[in-house]
């Protein structure tokens, strides 16, 4: 029987630009729903970060494949409990690859987002920041409290390997931050900030 977990007492709409700083610093890949608003509501339009939609479980081994692609430039993945949880193989993967330029965030709110909010398994007793060090993930940070997130900030910059940062926040809602979903625009868009215009 599993054991039942609190959800985080941080508010995502402070912690979340806390943890993750200046942008300028990163390729950025983010999961659905609100991981993709809280990451457009600090990017204000930046063309570096690109927001999944429809495509669940695909953040981490996005990211993967571009920090694999682009060894000489940092690759942030921002996702959340539910979505990483559609494809948590995908940190084994990153684990065994390992490449030193790739940092993952997971905002954990204990809920489904995307798909009523209902509760999420870590609600319910499993703890992602354990699965990643099982997974072969060396770098793992859990934060909880404001006074986690620098160390762990840093860890996403510095780690010369994957990291991961489990982010625990409360059920708070993210930032009302409306993002274009224009595909085929959000493609080239961020194509020409990581490869430069054709």
């Amino acid at each position: 029987m599993s054991k039942e977990h609190e959800v985080g007492s941080l508010d995502r709409a402070d912690a979340v630009p806390m943890l993750l700083g200046d942008l300028d610093d990163f390729i950025v890949v983010t999961g659905l729903a609100g991981p993709a608003k809280d990451v457009a509501n600090i990017a204000r339009g930046k063309p570096n970060c690109y927001y999944l939609a429809g495509a669940m479980g695909g953040a981490v081994s996005m990211g993967l494949g571009l920090a694999l692609a682009q060894p000489k430039k940092k690759v942030l993945v921002v996702t959340g409990d539910g979505e990483l949880l559609m494809n948590v193989g995908a940190l084994a993967t990153a684990a065994v690859r390992n490449p030193a330029n790739l940092a993952i965030v997971c905002v954990d709110n204990g809920h489904y987002g995307e798909t009523g909010y209902q509760l999420s398994h870590t609600t319910l007793g499993t703890d992602l920041s354990v699965m990643a060090s099982g997974a072969g993930i060396g770098t793992v940070r859990s934060v909880s409290e404001e006074s986690e997130m620098a160390e762990a900030s840093r860890v996403l910059r510095d780690s010369n390997g994957v990291s991961f940062v489990l982010l625990r926040v409360s059920t708070a809602e993210p930032p009302k931050f409306r993002r274009s979903l224009d595909a085929v625009a959000n493609k080239i868009r961020f194509r020409e900030a990581v490869l430069g215009e054709a």
